[in-house]
Parts: C-alpha cells; sequence; structure tokens
C-alpha cells in the first residue's frame, strides 16, 4: 500500500483511534478492526511502533468519550515521548467542526500528532482549509444521515410499524413483507397480557398489586436488587398503546392508527386501563398481607367493623404463634388474640358450604348452555349494528372537519381536534369488535368449565401455595369483607353475583311432588314455557332452578318486577 504524504517529524512511536457509532455496529460488523488494519498498514509504511490502540462505540458528535478521554490521559502521561495519533479518517475522529478542531487542539498541547492515511494535517493556509472542508463535510453527512434515518421511522410508523425500542414482553422478528416487526416474547409476553388485564378487570386494584405479582414471577425480568421492579416500569406498561396492536407518536403528530404486529390485549381492554388510571388514587393493598395472614384486611371485627391485624406472638418457651385481633382502641375486642387455625379453619368451612350441588351444576350448565347459543345468534346482528355505529361516527368526523375548515377560532379548532381523536378511538374500538371481540374465542365447553371449575369448587383455588391466588378467591367470592365475631364466627357474607345466584337456585326451589296441583300439563306446553324461562333470563329475569328428586325437574320462574307473585311450577 502506498501512502503519498509525507510526515514532517522525527516521532518513531504511534497510537491508534478507531471509532464506531454504537454498540451494534460493534456486535455486527467489523468497522474497529477494518479501522484498525488500515492504520497499523499506513504505521508499518511509516516506520512507526504502535504502542497502543484506544476504541470508542459511541458518535462522534459527543466530546466526552472514553477512548477519547484515554487517548488524551496516555499522551499527557508522556509528554516528555510525544506519539503520533493514527486515525483512519476525519469522520471516524469527530462528526462535529468543533469538536473536530477542540480534539486536535488538545491532542497538540498533550504532544500528540495527528495523522491519517487519508489526508495530511499541516499548518498552511491550504491545509487548514482542506481539513475545515473534511470535517465539514464529516459533520453534514452525520447529519444528513441523521435525518434520513428519521424520516424512514416516521414513514414505517405512519403505515403502522413500531420503530423505537421494543416494549417489554415483546422483541423484533423479520417477516415477509414487513421486514423487522413486533413479535411476541415468551413468556415475558403472556406475563404482561395477565397484569394488563388482571389490572383491567380489577383483578389488580392497583398498579402496587401488579408490581407484586409480577415481582413473583422468575421468568419477568427486575430493575433492581432483591428482585424489585421500579415502579415508573409499571406505570409505562399500562400507558402504552402499543400493547394493544396500535401505534401512535404524538411528538411526530402521528395519530393512533392500527399496528402491523399482534397485540397482547385489546383497544378495549386499554381503553378500561385507562379509566382506571384516571379515576384517582386508590387505597394501596397493603404490603403486609402475606402467605402467613391472607385473611388481614379482609375479616372485619364483630364487634366494631374494622380490619382484623395479625401477628405472630412469641410464648414463654420462645414457641411463635399466629394470631389475628382487633387493633381499634375504642372496640371492646381490642387486642384480644384469635388463633389463626380457629379463623381460617371457620373460613375454609364456609367456602365449603358453598359448593352446589352436581344436580344444580348440570342444570346451571343447560341454562348457561342456552344463552351461548341464543348470543352467538345475536353475533350477526351485533356486526350490522356495530358497522351502522360506525358510519355514524364517519358522518361526526366529517361534519367536524368541516367546522375546522370554516372557524377561525384556535379555541375551538383544538376542542374540534380533540373530540375527532375520541371519536376516531371509538371508531377503532368498534371496528376491533366488529372483527375479533363479536364470535367468542373459545368454545363454550372451554369458557364453562373455566368458570365453574371455580364456582363448583372455591375451596380448591383457596388451597393453592400461591397469595394471589388465595386474594383471587376473596375478590371472586365476596362482595364485600367478612364479619367474624369471636363467640360466633363469621356473619353471613355478602356473596358475589355468580354465588347468589347459585344460591337462589338452592334455597328458593321447592321440589313439586310425584301428585299433580292441577290437570297434566301437554309436554308441547312444557317446552314452550321452558323456553319462555330462557327468553326471561336474556331478559335479566331471576329464574330458578332446583335440584333433581323422583325423576322429576321442577322449574320456578319470578319475574325480575313482580318477585312477590306466586311462582308458577312446571313439570318435566
Amino acid at each position: 500500500m502506498r501512502f503519498d504524504h509525507q510526515p514532517h517529524h522525527n516521532c518513531n512511536k504511534a497510537v491508534i483511534y478507531c471509532r464506531v457509532s454504537s454498540k451494534a455496529q460493534v456486535r455486527r460488523g467489523d468497522g474497529l478492526g477494518s479501522q484498525e488494519t488500515r492504520c497499523r498498514q499506513y504505521a508499518e509504511y511509516r516506520g512507526y511502533d504502535v504502542v497502543g490502540v484506544f476504541t470508542d462505540d459511541l458518535t462522534g458528535q459527543r466530546r466526552d468519550r472514553p477512548g477519547v478521554n484515554a487517548l488524551i490521559s496516555f499522551l499527557q502521561g508522556n509528554s516528555g515521548d510525544p506519539h503520533v495519533v493514527i486515525i483512519d479518517e476525519v469522520s471516524r475522529f469527530a462528526r462535529r467542526v468543533p469538536i473536530h478542531f477542540e480534539l486536535r487542539e488538545t491532542i497538540k498541547q498533550a504532544g500528540g500528532i495527528l495523522e491519517s492515511p487519508s489526508m495530511e494535517f499541516k499548518d498552511d493556509a491550504d491545509s487548514e482549509f482542506n481539513e475545515y472542508i473534511q470535517a465539514s463535510a464529516a459533520q453534514y453527512q452525520a447529519r444528513k444521515n441523521r435525518e434520513q434515518t428519521l424520516n424512514r421511522m416516521k414513514a414505517r410508523c405512519y403505515n403502522g410499524y413500531w420503530v423505537f425500542q421494543p416494549p417489554i414482553g415483546f422483541k423484533y422478528g423479520r417477516a415477509d413483507g414487513h421486514g423487522k416487526i413486533l413479535v411476541r416474547n415468551e413468556p415475558i409476553a403472556s406475563l404482561v397480557q395477565e397484569a394488563l388485564e388482571g389490572y383491567a378487570s380489577g383483578r389488580f386494584d392497583t398498579q402496587a398489586e401488579v408490581k407484586r405479582f409480577l415481582e413473583t414471577q422468575p421468568a419477568f425480568p427486575k430493575d433492581l436488587p432483591k428482585g424489585q421492579i421500579r415502579n415508573q416500569r409499571i406505570r409505562d406498561m399500562l400507558d402504552r398503546v402499543v400493547y394493544a396492536g396500535y401505534v401512535e407518536a404524538p411528538k411526530w403528530d402521528i395519530s393512533l392508527r392500527e399496528g402491523k404486529h399482534e397485540g397482547l390485549i385489546t383497544l378495549e381492554t386499554f381503553d378500561k386501563i385507562q379509566t382506571r388510571l384516571k379515576g384517582g388514587a386508590r387505597a394501596p393493598a397493603r404490603k403486609d398481607i402475606n402467605q402467613d395472614f391472607p385473611l388481614r384486611g379482609f375479616v372485619t371485627c364483630g364487634d366494631c367493623g374494622k380490619p382484623l391485624t395479625a401477628c405472630w406472638s412469641k410464648s414463654s418457651t420462645g414457641k411463635r404463634h399466629p394470631y389475628y385481633f382487633c387493633h381499634n382502641r375504642a372496640c371492646e375486642s381490642h387486642r384480644k388474640s384469635i388463633p389463626r387455625d380457629r379463623i381460617e379453619d371457620a373460613f375454609a368451612e364456609l367456602l365449603h358450604g358453598m359448593q352446589p350441588t352436581r344436580g344444580l351444576y348440570d342444570l346451571t350448565r343447560a341454562m348457561f348452555k342456552k344463552a351461548w347459543s341464543a348470543r352467538l345468534s345475536q353475533a350477526e346482528a351485533a356486526k350490522i349494528i356495530a358497522q351502522k355505529q360506525e358510519t355514524e361516527i364517519e358522518k361526526q368526523i366529517e361534519l367536524l372537519v368541516d367546522r375546522i375548515v370554516e372557524s377561525d377560532s384556535t379555541t375551538a379548532i383544538s376542542a374540534y381536534e380533540k373530540r375527532i381523536a375520541k371519536l376516531e378511538k371509538e371508531k377503532l374500538i368498534l371496528a376491533e369488535k366488529r372483527t375479533n371481540g363479536m364470535v367468542p374465542k373459545h368454545s363454550f365447553e372451554e369458557m364453562f368449565e373455566r368458570a365453574m371449575l371455580f364456582l363448583s369448587n372455591p375451596c380448591k383455588l383457596w388451597t393453592s401455595e400461591r397469595l394471589e391466588d388465595k386474594r383471587a378467591v376473596l375478590k371472586l367470592t365476596f362482595a364485600s369483607r367478612l364479619p367474624y365475631s369471636r363467640e360466633n364466627g363469621f356473619r353471613t357474607p355478602q356473596t358475589s353475583v355468580p354465588f347468589r345466584f347459585l344460591e337462589n337456585f338452592a334455597s328458593k326451589c321447592e321440589m313439586a311432588r310425584s301428585g299433580r296441583f292441577e290437570l297434566p300439563t301437554p309436554r308441547f306446553v312444557v317446552w314452550c314455557s321452558i323456553q319462555l324461562s330462557y327468553e326471561r333470563l336474556a331478559l335479566r329475569s331471576a329464574a330458578v332452578v332446583c335440584g333433581v328428586r323422583e325423576g322429576f325437574y321442577g322449574l320456578q320462574i319470578w319475574n325480575a318486577s313482580a318477585f312477590r307473585k306466586k311462582p308458577v311450577i312446571f313439570l318435566i
């Protein structure tokens, strides 16, 4: 290799400086190695002894770089023995004109002599002008590359592609016709999906509960020592519409639009999350509710109604004993301990008494199956209604756009734009429902078994070793906290709607005897009566189905607005 310019000094020691713009270039390419090879060839041609190599993987628009700082320190430490500093080309040295000349002067003051196989550095006017042109060209190329990259990113984002760092739960993959696109990163994606859907549905009351759920998952990456996650990460997850399969970039004036990637949740679920976030602060879940005392904070004192607290107590022998107790000083039961086993055994017995009979289970299944079939038959009609609603929203948007064109008021235009953005979001939700949400994703058997598995035996979930499962039992089974009396145990609980529905089945039904109260009803009339009962159920009438005895099924029907009337009893 031949280099035209000649050195104008007597130094025979040299150091090499190489730079690439990012760590990714180090992993995917050999930019640093190529630069070093070229610089070593130049040093060999000039007869220099290379005594060190300094590298950076940062942008050349920064002055403060580890490799540059180490180079300057080396030169200053050897100021009595000048070294040649070899760079491949000006763009590898700096990408801004002021930084280029600042670094060159700093190297000169430290005793270094800048050289390159690409150009000659001298102090005459022509050389200085040429150097300035080269540095300006490097700066121009950097800015031009940045503008081109930014424009391509904006264009891809406009077309529905996520172009930023992949959110947790996603990673970049390649797909034919799309290039790089977000794909699920399992098992983290499923954990994020469960956390988001849990917060939207109320399974997790607060962001703190979402945080604690994810902290208990070994597969979920942690931010802090001791397996903790930053609160800001949870907030960011709940705020990102990318998890719903949509993209937006307000800083680029790119409005909400459907993304090319598959979301973890629906846009409707994301909207519920935002509604909950804007609903104001809620009382956080207590941090001291742990595996030792799962009922803490949920069971109340039977005398004052305050939630019971709990702790471990040490006896005179040094043995530790778990207790629940009331901490209200004004209460008669203040500090009067209740053994943990006593209260939790009573709770387990309470759950056991809520299990429905097999006959009740079968009849409930039959009614749900009928309602499920009716729901499926209504799906097509619901799609038509959703389509009409979309059309109405489009008309409203067109009207608002016309008002914006005609308006001269900045305030009015801003209000119209906000209204249009809201309507566009409603339109997207309707389109999502029409496409994916009208027909269930799972079969009746899958959905029914999932629900009834818990309703038929809540004790099974309560015996789980996971605290989240135990807390889920409390939320799903009871509509309010449970009062507990030290003398009488648990009082009559206020159960959730599904359990109240099953209780009505079991408690308000009386079996019809084999004898008759009236003339035998024709089979056709009976069938019509049953059909009527299903229709009333669909219209939110209250229906009660009883168990099986003597080969008969009894069915009693009350209209929701006329509970005081005497029920009609049909025999099948």
